[in-house]
């Protein structure tokens, strides 16, 4: 999964950019208000974290002009405003959540998370595929209820598959959502990773299956 993370505070914003990454979420970063709506149309991502007090443009005003296009990517609101009419007011101009700083670094994650499964139109901690279980809570993987044995990458890319359940996403789709910065690896890297995937499920029940022209698609097997 990859944020956009629009902060001011680039030692906060760095340190938080590499706290998500360990769980699970890839984040860019911008630092102006006028960055963050063209970043949006420039890459897809899965959530917005937005600090209210933005140069440029504040976040209010990015909040703004974001609903009036009709965008339903989720938006969580970081501010130093801390009040009732601070929270109610950023929620009834949009938003879906609100974190007032100094905050705990797990509240945001699973906040982050939550969001993210809710615009999905999945509330629940548990995905699964066929015999194939993903558990949000420990971020782990099951197999006919055993537990499935992956290399980070290999997690990485079938957490993503499961995450899209009936979506089909091209290689570069899913690398932009297991590395940092895609542009270091090569596309055909989710070849293979995705050819190692397909071993270790081979015959049990559940399958990656390539849809000509559209990408891969994680589907129990026929």
């Amino acid at each position: 999964m990859r944020i956009l993370l629009a902060e001011d505070e680039p030692d906060l914003a760095n340190w938080l950019a590499r706290a998500l990454e360990r769980s699970g979420l890839l984040a860019d970063w911008v630092s102006d208000g006028r960055d963050v709506l063209p970043s949006l149309a420039a890459r897809s991502y899965d959530a917005l974290v937005l600090d209210l007090g933005l140069p440029g443009l504040d976040g209010h005003q990015v909040l703004t002009a974001l609903r009036a296009r009709d965008e339903r990517l989720p938006v969580l609101i970081l501010t130093a405003r801390d009040s009732l009419m601070a929270r109610v007011g950023t929620l009834n101009q949009g938003a879906d959540d609100f974190l007032a700083k100094p905050f705990d670094l797990a509240e945001l994650e699973a906040r982050l998370h939550a969001l993210i499964r809710r615009a999905r139109g999945s509330a629940h901690w548990h995905q699964s595929c066929g015999p194939l279980a993903w558990d949000a809570a420990t971020r782990s993987f099951a197999l006919h209820g055993q537990p499935l044995a992956l290399t980070p990458r290999e997690h990485a890319v079938l957490r993503v598959l499961i995450q899209h359940l009936g979506e089909p996403l091209s290689k570069t789709e899913i690398l932009d959502r297991v590395v940092s910065d895609a542009h270091d690896v090569s596309p055909e890297a989710v070849e293979v990773l995705v050819h190692r995937l397909r071993k270790r499920l081979d015959g049990s029940g559940v399958r990656i299956t390539t849809l000509r022209g559209l990408g891969y698609v994680l589907e129990p097997a026929a």
